[in-house]
């Protein structure tokens, strides 16, 4: 992987947050109708510059990015041209140095993700219904050992 440094956004980088995390969403979900995403983007506006976000920025440039909300990991995406480069690894191994337990949610028709989140040992505890969606999704956990 190239040199990166993960940090919190700054103001200015934000849109290049959501830009990302829209990109992510429509490529990741083609099950999901692309509306539901774009009818969000609002939404994101509000809520990114008040949570703890970390971006990995590679070259200058905003490469991938994790939200949290407490032991929670509300998103992970990467950049599609900055995928399977360590990016998202990179990020998972920031967080868990910051806590001792993790969750996540993840649709299990995004089998990307789902093995991603395995490789990381996330570990799979329930399957639920995502009421927003309509989507089939686990609930999983990850415990830093002792």
């Amino acid at each position: 992987m190239r040199e990166s440094i993960i940090r919190k956004p700054l103001p200015t980088e934000i849109e290049a947050v959501i830009k990302i995390w829209l990109d992510g969403n429509m490529q990741a979900h083609p099950f999901i109708q692309p509306d539901y995403w774009l009818n969000h983007i609002g939404y994101m506006r509000q809520v990114l510059p008040l949570s703890e976000v970390y971006v990995c920025e590679v070259e200058g440039g905003i490469a991938g990015f994790i939200g949290l909300d407490g032991d929670h990991i509300a998103g992970l995406f990467v950049d599609e041209s900055h995928q399977s480069q360590g990016i998202g690894t990179s990020l998972i191994e920031f967080i868990k140095d910051k806590h001792f337990t993790l969750t996540l949610a993840v649709y299990k028709k995004n089998e990307k993700a789902m093995r991603f989140y395995c490789k990381q040992n996330f570990v799979a505890m329930k399957e639920r219904i995502d009421a927003n969606t309509n989507e089939a999704e686990l609930a999983m956990r990850w415990n830093r050992a002792c």
